[in-house]
């Protein structure tokens, strides 16, 4: 497998279609620029389902991937190593933050296990039949995973695209179940922009006081020497410093983007991998929105090399898909004031764009219908 080979592949949204879904706004009767950053939501979406007007969003699921980190072991989270099997549990039994939400908003849940270290008896079958390895190593001593593994979870990723895509999932909301997945992320963002582990440490979603920060911290300097000899292969370095979960999520995000499946990325695990995507095929964050700022500086460093702007920044930490199912109404009010807001009359003969002309009743003056 080369990553690389994605390049060909993927296109980027259909920039005619977009020009014609910009011509449109423009003929709405709310002023341009009116509806703010909505109106690049909407011709975004028209590009990428290649389709004026756009059509609504009827159709998302929640995607999540789900893994332990061996660095956990190093106290570098504010969950105990291994556990992350809780969390699972708790979005099945919809006592989770984004279970809640996906409830609310009618979207379907997803888990995959990619590398959750816990008896498979632990969770249902159709959760953990993918699973890669139990856990990942860690990565301040050790690869996370082998050169073998990092393909099967690439390609799990890649199949879970394909799934979706063939049962008419027009927009995914992307997030991860993880303990120490964070430091993964942090450090496969640090080796991609070549900054120290100091600016991309953050303080996870649980939360982390100072102490456990300067192991974290720690942890990423060490991961960041084994990963800078490995940049020149993607696949090489999320074997050597990243975990079944980030490397499934490599592999989906590209896979979408193959698909012109759009994506909504939550978190810093996300960003990470998109980054890492981006390395592959550099059309493919076309295809990606960034639902929220999760306040993790290696967030903030991936989405600035991907030149994406977060959707929400309303404090939201709590990691696991969160965030960006807060942003899912967002996009869909976007297509729906692009599909239904009608059009201005053109202008008749005899009338100027200030209104109608002397002896013209006002009434005559009509709203052209949308469709």
């Amino acid at each position: 497998m080369n990553l690389d080979d994605f390049s060909d592949l993927i296109e980027r949204p259909d920039g005619g279609v977009r020009r014609d879904a910009e011509e449109r706004r423009e003929r709405l009767i709310v002023p341009p620029g009116a509806l703010g950053r909505l109106d690049e939501l909407g011709e975004w979406l028209s590009a990428a389902q290649q389709s004026v007007p756009v059509k609504a969003v009827e159709q998302p699921r929640v995607v999540l991937f789900a893994a332990d980190h061996g660095v956990a072991e190093l106290d570098v989270s504010g969950r105990a190593a291994g556990t992350t099997h809780e969390l699972v549990r708790a979005a099945l039994d919809g006592a989770s933050p984004v279970a809640v939400l996906a409830r609310r908003f009618a979207v379907p849940l997803r888990i995959v296990d990619a590398g959750i270290d816990c008896d498979p008896e632990l969770l249902p079958e159709s959760v953990v039949r993918h699973r890669v390895r139990r856990g990942s190593g860690r990565i301040d001593i050790e690869d996370a995973l082998t050169a073998e593994e990092t393909e099967q979870a690439v390609r799990l990723g890649m199949a879970i695209a394909d799934e979706e895509a063939d049962s008419g999932t027009d927009l995914v909301v992307l997030g991860d179940l993880s303990v120490g997945g964070t430091t993964a992320a942090a450090t496969l963002v640090a080796a991609l922009c070549g900054t120290d582990a100091s600016v991309v440490t953050g303080r996870g979603g649980a939360g982390i006081d100072d102490l456990a920060w300067m192991r974290k911290c720690a942890a990423i300097r060490d991961a960041l020497r084994r990963a800078r000899p490995v940049l020149g292969d993607q696949l090489e370095l999320l074997a050597t410093v990243g975990g079944a979960d980030l490397a499934a999520m490599t592999g989906f995000l590209l896979q979408s983007a193959v698909r012109r499946m759009p994506v909504i990325l939550d978190g810093v695990v996300g960003a990470a991998c998109a980054l890492v995507a981006q390395r592959a095929a550099f059309r493919a964050p076309d295809w990606w929105l960034a639902g929220q700022v999760s306040g993790e500086p290696a967030q903030s460093k991936a989405l600035d090399r991907m030149a994406l702007t977060p959707l929400l920044d309303h404090g939201v930490t709590v990691g696991e898909g969160t965030g960006a199912l807060l942003a899912l109404p967002l996009v869909q009010a976007a297509a729906a004031l692009a599909a239904e807001l009608p059009e201005r009359t053109p202008v008749a003969e005899g009338e100027d764009a200030e209104g109608p002309s002397e002896g013209q009743d006002a009434d005559d003056v009509k709203v052209l219908d949308a469709t």
